[in-house]
């Protein structure tokens, strides 16, 4: 079995992979990973990755070294069944690569967008040769919310969850309203825009924050929660060929 260690901006997810077929996910400390240890008593792995946009702490790494298996770290220079077309490959995330390499591993000789609403709102693009394009970076949900909070002078920080008219009522279904509305715009926007360009695009959702999109996009949208991990255990995979 293959261990999937996802370290990200907000919290870290450990996945126990048995081959291609995700088992079960355990979210825990991005600082201190201080539940990967009841985790990986629970199951006899072989071999684990680590993919991070955080970076490893101390105490996390202390907790990497105790394993008794081989771990492979993601870099850029770590081989992947995909051609990365970025040109700054030391700074594009872990995340968003591996998102790409599980979307295109599903559907390879498509061409893919994928969607990730987590901390931030990400696009990344892969085409049907297999190149990896690039993306977009957006403000996520949580990042909107704060934001109005933190740079004027009157604004509350709210709740996401919460009455979401179609016009504001007042200042907090307004914020509501214009945040979530706005995410969800912009994510058809853009789907909009690279099926124009791409007819035969696949589009991918995964991430925290969750939309309802009107009917047209909806039919297009594959919600895959696991596509980053997916993409790090074919990465590691891959890699023990």
């Amino acid at each position: 079995m293959n261990l999937i260690i996802d370290i990200g901006n907000t919290l870290a997810k450990l996945v126990a992979f048995d081959g291609d077929i995700p088992v079960e996910e355990l979210k825990t400390s991005n600082e201190t990973l201080d539940r990967l240890p009841e985790f990986i008593k629970k199951y006899p792995f072989e071999r684990g990755i680590v993919g991070t946009v955080f970076g490893i702490t101390v105490e996390a790494e202390r907790q990497l070294k105790r394993l008794r298996f081989p771990l492979l770290y993601l870099n850029s220079s770590t081989p992947i069944p995909i051609v990365n077309d970025y040109r700054t490959p030391d700074t594009l995330g872990a995340d968003r690569l591996a998102a790409a390499v599980g979307a295109y591993t599903q559907f390879p000789g498509r061409d893919i967008l994928i969607v990730d609403a987590g901390t931030c709102l990400t696009y990344e693009f892969i085409n049907k040769e297999g190149h990896y394009k690039g993306g977009c970076i957006s403000p996520g949900l949580q990042m909107r919310l704060k934001g109005l909070r933190a740079f004027t002078a009157k604004l509350p920080l709210i709740d996401s969850e919460g009455p979401l008219p179609e016009l504001g009522y007042d200042t907090e279904t307004s914020i509501r309203t214009g945040v979530i509305q706005g995410m969800k715009f912009e994510i058809e926007g853009r789907i909009k825009y690279f099926q124009e360009k791409y007819p035969s695009l696949l589009v991918f959702l995964t991430g925290g924050d969750i939309f309802n999109f009107d009917s047209k996009i909806k039919n297009l949208i594959f919600a895959d929660k696991y596509i980053v991990p997916k993409g790090l255990n074919r990465i590691l995979a891959f890699n023990n060929e």
